[in-house]
């Protein structure tokens, strides 16, 4: 594996002086999230690319990283995990004093579960739409087959159903989770930023103009705006 260091800004009050690890890469959607939330409270990081190609995902060094040898995996010292919204619930909670919008909501236990359930809503109806999308417009043509149309369309039909939802919960807030943004927002971006590349994708989000202000208050953001560069031409 190549290391590759994670560009981040050093902050004060952090509680472990070594960067933490990310293993796989930033064109994957799940590493991308976990990404996200270290670049948004200036956390130290360096990346440890996973080789598919050579099937590294399954070798059993990354195998006692992530049980189902997939990516991401995260390590902080002697603590190992996996599973992109659990590590970025970790990363929120340990650098609480530099996460300046605090994303969780902690401190307040009503405003941290709207958070939790719009971080559901997104793992639950979101996620699953987009990546079924995802796969047959550019995993299968990749293997060289031909795109599922029939399944591209009922995706694309229950994303406008869950968008739907979004554009009548921003009528009046700015974020999902109330009126500054929250992990359950970001936690949106990876796939988002690639179905919008997607023949599929546009025309979808101008039909909600709400949902599309709320993507452009998204990419205003440095953080969101650095990692989606580094997604690149992504893997899904």
């Amino acid at each position: 594996m190549n290391d590759q260091p994670g560009r981040a800004q050093k902050q004060s009050g952090l509680i472990s002086m070594s960067p933490v690890k990310v293993f796989g890469s930033a064109p994957f959607t799940n590493v991308a999230r976990v990404l996200l939330c270290l670049e948004e409270v200036g956390a130290e990081y360096e990346i440890v690319d996973v080789d598919f190609h050579a099937r590294e995902h399954k070798s059993p060094d990354h195998l006692a990283r992530n049980p189902f040898g997939q990516v991401p995996a995260f390590q902080d010292g002697d603590l190992m995990l996996f599973e992109s919204r659990a590590i970025c619930r970790y990363i929120l909670r340990k650098h609480r004093s530099t996460d300046g919008a605090n994303l969780l909501r902690e401190g307040n236990l009503a405003e941290s579960a709207v958070v939790d359930a719009w971080l559901d809503v997104e793992a639950l109806q979101y996620d699953p739409a987009m990546h079924a999308v995802f796969v047959q417009h550019r995993v299968v043509t990749a293997l060289g087959g031909e795109p599922d149309e029939r399944v591209i369309a009922e995706s694309v039909a229950r994303l406008r159903e869950t968008l739907d939802v979004y554009e009548a919960r921003l009528t009046t807030r700015g974020y999902l989770a109330g009126d500054e943004v929250s992990l359950a927002d970001l936690s949106h971006v990876p796939y988002t930023r690639y179905l919008l590349e997607m023949p599929y994708g546009p025309p979808v989000f101008g039909e909600f103009p709400r949902v599309t202000a709320w993507w452009e208050r998204l990419l205003a953001r440095p953080a969101v705006r650095k990692v989606v560069s580094m997604m690149g031409g992504g893997s899904g």
